[in-house]
């Protein structure tokens, strides 16, 4: 037998073990036994040394055209492998999504998430855009740009989780607020700016109506001509949307907060009937939030001239609204996981909070 009719032959019984092949570690060993470094063709190559230039070059040719048509063969018989195991994986999986949930096993979302996706709704609906930022900040995000003098309390570790201190000693730390997200946004956006800033938030405190971890939205506004005008209606308006009543009535007390000048808190109307709040009614006033007129020296650190921009400011705690308006007690309830409470207080997924269908429908 001729050489070429050896090389057909063994490439005739390649095609038939790769064919043959059931999954893709056969396919791999029939590919090493004919194509590896010492496979039965690469073998044969080894011998193209021994042959005369004129044999040596069409020797090399039948070979290389050998070796192609065996990679060919190869290639195919793998992506038809992974087709079919991708098939069998999927029919093994298949959901059939028409059948009725499990009342037993059916999720609940969280009252803070669906606040959150409340309190977006409102803002959106005033012609907010929301910003985010990084959970680990610097000293200079945290306090030093939003105004808060070095001997400030909030700048204490028993009020703030810090991280080591570097070689240069420089500290990260968790964020105690979302406000350094407006810094964030004054150096990357030029006014005007209209935004609110949801987000996770944390402090050394744990009580009642505190904890190490909690939720926070604070808005930004910034233009030429913005004043307290402007912020007293927002907070008239979100009020009104988010507890869904037309009778707020709101109280603004002085106050002071280093990042805003003039600052005040927010006061809304209640009773306490019954041992529960009901916001929007009675004569007596729950503190709700803080809010003010941007500080020039907040504007300066974001890089904006505050000769010719000024803007208004507010945060209030998510967890907070979220204790308000579904008459939940306990604030660290919220992080306990327990099955129980989220039923009790949980909101089905297709509870998608809207302003035209109603927020807590």
């Amino acid at each position: 037998m001729s050489g070429q009719d050896e090389l057909q032959e063994l490439v005739g019984a390649a095609i038939g073990e790769i064919e043959a092949a059931e999954d893709i570690r056969a396919l791999d060993e029939v590919r090493v036994k004919y194509l590896g470094k010492k496979g039965l063709v690469s073998a044969q190559m080894k011998e193209l040394g021994k042959l005369d230039p004129e044999q040596r070059r069409e020797r090399g040719r039948v070979l290389n055209e050998a070796r192609q048509q065996l990679e060919k063969a190869i290639a195919s018989r793998r992506a038809a492998l992974e087709k079919r195991a991708l098939e069998e994986k999927l029919a093994k999986e298949r959901v059939d999504v028409t059948l009725p949930a499990r009342p037993e096993r059916a999720g609940v979302v969280h009252p803070v998430s669906h606040v959150w996706e409340e309190v977006v709704e409102i803002f959106a609906d005033l012609g907010f855009s929301v910003a985010e930022g990084p959970h680990i900040e610097t000293d200079w995000y945290n306090f030093e740009a939003l105004n808060i003098p070095p001997e400030h309390p909030a700048r204490q570790e028993h009020d703030t989780f810090y991280f080591h201190e570097k070689e240069d000693g420089a500290r990260k730390l968790l964020r105690t607020h979302t406000s350094p997200v407006q810094i964030h946004t004054m150096e990357t956006q030029q006014p005007p700016i209209r935004i609110i800033a949801p987000g996770r938030v944390f402090r050394c405190d744990s009580d009642p109506t505190h904890t190490p971890v909690f939720h926070q939205v604070e808005a930004l506004v910034i233009d030429r001509d913005t004043h307290m005008g402007h912020l007293k209606w927002t907070l008239e308006e979100f009020c009104k949307a988010f507890f869904e009543t037309e009778n707020v009535k709101m109280r603004f007390r002085a106050s002071h907060f280093p990042f805003t000048e003039p600052s005040m808190e927010v006061d809304i109307n209640c009773s306490w009937e019954g041992g529960q709040v009901k916001v929007g009614e009675g004569d007596d006033w729950l503190e709700i939030l803080g809010s003010g007129m941007v500080h020039p020296n907040v504007l300066r650190a974001g890089g904006i001239d505050p000769d010719e921009w000024q803007g208004y400011a507010f945060g209030i705690g998510i967890d907070r609204l979220a204790m308000l308006k579904y008459g939940i007690p306990d604030l660290r309830a919220f992080f306990d996981a327990d099955i129980r409470w989220l039923k009790h207080y949980g909101f089905s997924a297709l509870q998608i909070p809207t302003l035209a269908g109603g927020l807590s429908a």
